[in-house]
């Protein structure tokens, strides 16, 4: 009885999961779609860099403040 020839293994690497999501969106989803879905994530990001900026003043503006009262 002779062994089955042995047959080499492809070096390919496995999609990641964002790769799978934008496939599934593409898929599911028209141009349109898409697009919103993009320039709401861009405002969510938007947001968030805004809100830690209001953080960053308001910090700011605190420790000013607290200076100001100390030299009365």
């Amino acid at each position: 009885m002779q062994a089955a020839p042995v047959r080499p293994v492809r070096a390919t690497a496995l999609p990641s999961v964002t790769d799978a999501l934008r496939v599934m969106e593409s898929l599911l989803l028209s141009r349109g779609h898409r697009t919103a879905r993009r320039n709401a994530w861009t405002a969510v990001l938007e947001d968030r860099r805004r809100a830690k900026d209001r953080v960053e003043t308001q910090h700011v503006l605190e420790a000013v403040a607290g200076r100001a009262s100390q030299a009365t």
